[in-house]
């Protein structure tokens, strides 16, 4: 699990990055206020995944259910991000009525928009749930899914 730690951290950095970057480009979008948005998801979901990274190796929880929350925290912020780009890029105000106010698209792009982002925060909500019952206090070291490091070099002695 340590490897998931450190991929967290490094996608957390990467989208970081794409979010500044796009605060670069922000006026360029049909719907500049959507551009803000986007450079402004992309910095605080990358900030979010550096900080699941950081206390990655606190939550407790069934192998198959680690994998969910790390699978569905990593969709969540990488489609955030570009879905709130994307909307920005179509013009559409689909699920955002400050800062998508004035602005509409073809119906199918308003509704793979309102798609998009319903996903999104499904996926959050599930992951951040996930977390949140792994790092209670009460969570089984039994879902461990690699022994402390002391343990390991016992077990090889």
């Amino acid at each position: 699990m340590e490897d998931s730690k450190r991929k967290l951290i490094w996608h957390g950095m990467f989208l970081f990055l794409l979010g500044l970057l796009t605060g670069f480009v922000e006026t360029k979008f049909v719907n500049p206020r959507m551009g803000l948005a986007a450079h402004l998801e992309g910095v605080m979901n990358g900030t979010f995944l550096v900080a699941l990274g950081a206390v990655w190796m606190e939550v407790r929880l069934p192998l198959k259910l680690k994998a969910a929350a790390y699978w569905s925290a990593l969709y969540g912020a990488y489609i955030n991000w570009a879905t709130t780009a994307l909307a920005g890029a179509l013009g559409t105000g689909a699920l955002s009525p400050i800062t998508g106010a004035g602005h509409s698209a073809q119906p199918w792009q308003e509704t793979l928009i309102m798609a998009l982002f319903m996903s999104v925060g499904l996926a959050i909500i599930g992951s951040s749930i996930l977390v949140l019952w792994g790092l209670r206090r009460g969570a089984a070291v039994k879902f461990e899914s690699s022994p402390p490091a002391e343990a390991k070099k016992a077990s090889r002695a």
